[in-house]
């Protein structure tokens, strides 16, 4: 049982984004909040992967378009190191209905967000990736998104062939696995299938395992790329 008197771990926070004063400004909010702490500043996705392995951030806010080595780059550099698995990935991006999202996504980040999103919702962002939740901005789609990753070709299933594990699950784990899709948080499960929400996240932690996913996000990936999850006609 956690004791109730003992603060919460901070949250470490690495910053990635070609330009400075954006840098300065996502600081000073991260750092006025007493459970987060900046550890560290990166211009491009090369020097937020060394800063990566240096500091062993809890989230990472990485820009997607910076010069050199991009943010897509970085970020699957990240995601795909054992020595990094604790590590969370928020992209950042200027133009949210973008397919470089989708391939974010894929390459392991945890959601993604709208440069131009209110404070308390980039806050949030970083709470919830830390927390392993999926994040798909307010703004953007989840009708997009699915079809963008309906969509065939040499990309359309991550990579080690997850999808086929999909035979691992038992019924009600893929039974979870849709509502996950759906954007349904675990209360929200609970209560379709009435049953607790503990319940609920004893399912999705086993999913994960038995997938080799790293968070809800890349549960969301793998349910519309095995086809367990299609995308609906009438979305938009």
């Amino acid at each position: 049982m956690a004791d109730p008197e003992r603060p919460a771990p901070v949250i470490k926070v690495l910053l990635a984004d070609d330009q400075a004063l954006l840098r300065s400004a996502f600081r000073v909010l991260v750092n006025s909040e007493p459970d987060m702490t900046v550890v560290g500043e990166a211009a491009d996705g090369a020097e937020a992967l060394e800063l990566a392995r240096r500091h062993a951030p809890d989230v990472v806010l990485m820009d997607i378009r910076m010069p050199g080595t991009d943010g897509l780059t970085a970020t699957r550099a990240i995601c795909s190191d054992p020595a990094l698995a604790d590590v969370r990935v928020v992209m950042l991006t200027t133009f949210e209905v973008d397919e470089y999202v989708v391939q974010s996504l894929r390459a392991g980040a945890s959601g993604f967000l709208g440069k131009g999103a209110e404070p308390e919702e980039l806050l949030a962002a970083i709470r919830m990736a830390r927390a392993g939740e999926a994040l798909l901005s307010p703004a953007a789609t989840k009708g997009l998104i699915a079809r963008f990753l309906a969509q065939p070709g040499e990309s359309a299933r991550p990579e080690g062939g997850r999808p086929a594990r999909l035979d691992a699950l038992t019924g009600r784990e893929r039974e979870v696995l849709v509502h996950v899709a759906g954007g349904l948080s675990n209360d929200e499960i609970g209560e379709r299938l009435e049953v607790s929400p503990l319940t609920v996240k004893t399912h999705v932690n086993r999913a994960m395992a038995k997938l080799g996913a790293r968070d809800r996000a890349q549960l969301v990936v793998i349910a519309y790329e095995s086809g367990l999850v299609r995308p609906r006609a009438d979305q938009p």
